[in-house]
């Protein structure tokens, strides 16, 4: 059996593909301004360079903030589900997820099966999530893959006292008025983040193992602050951006 997985995210689309079992393949773009389009662009690329042809896929399962323009897709299914799904399927000890995306975070709680048993979203603003360390990478002038070594590199991490992406950008501007380090200031940000995933993920309780997974996953500075806070190690997959993409394969297999 062949199934394909594809989660439309507000950054970027991801797709994979699985058979009899195992996932096989997955890609990456950038969703940008249409997501039906993302949907299926990513779909067809991944297919293609698989050798597969559309009418070889038994089952196709959406999921994503944009799930529903996937017209294609056989059923859509929440990312909460695909996020605990795949992280269950890159390491079936998980009992935790931390996924943090380009506009929400979320703290699911996961069985012994991959399902999710209770979860905490937050999705009314940008705080804490890639969105946000996009608008604070502008700021610092600091390219946004090197977020997180820079802050490795921190002396003391600089306060940061709101989440809110408009009044973090005017306190980032400030520091740096004051000739605050960028490094400090990155160390600060990523604390400031880690304290409100933890404040939220605490509603669900962690228990071990711990994955992270989202594009924020990749920020080597947000994890180790999220360890320092939970007092625990965090598993991060090099599959970390795609592992939504691959638990809606991999449900698609059941089903």
């Amino acid at each position: 059996m062949i199934t394909v997985g594809i989660d439309v995210g507000s950054i970027t689309t991801k797709a994979a593909v699985a058979k009899d079992g195992e996932v096989v393949a997955d890609k990456l773009i950038l969703t940008g301004y249409n997501a039906r389009l993302a949907g299926e662009k990513v779909f067809e690329e991944l297919i293609k360079e698989c050798a597969l042809e559309r009418t070889s896929i038994d089952k196709i399962i959406s999921t994503g903030y944009g799930r529903n323009n996937v017209t294609f897709a056989d059923k859509a299914i929440t990312e909460i589900t695909c996020h605990a799904a795949g992280s269950f399927y890159l390491d079936p000890m998980v009992r935790s997820v931390i996924d943090i995306g380009g506009q929400d975070s979320k703290a699911i709680a996961v069985n012994d099966t991959g399902s999710p048993i209770d979860f905490v979203m937050n999705d009314k603003c940008a705080a804490g999530t890639g969105r946000f360390l996009e608008v604070m990478a502008r700021a610092l002038e600091v390219d946004l893959n090197n977020f997180g070594d820079f802050s490795l590199k921190a002396q003391k991490p600089a306060p940061i006292s709101s989440l809110c992406t408009v009044f973090a950008e005017s306190e980032v501007i400030s520091l740096i008025s004051k000739g605050e380090k960028r490094e400090n200031i990155i160390a600060g940000i990523h604390e400031a983040i880690a304290a409100r995933v933890v404040a939220m993920a605490n509603r669900v309780g962690f228990t071990t193992r711990i994955m992270m997974t989202g594009g924020v996953a990749k920020n080597i500075g947000v994890v180790r602050a999220l360890e320092r806070k939970i007092g625990q190690k965090i598993e991060v997959s090099e599959k970390s951006q795609v592992t939504g993409a691959i638990g809606a394969a991999m449900i698609a297999q059941r089903l």
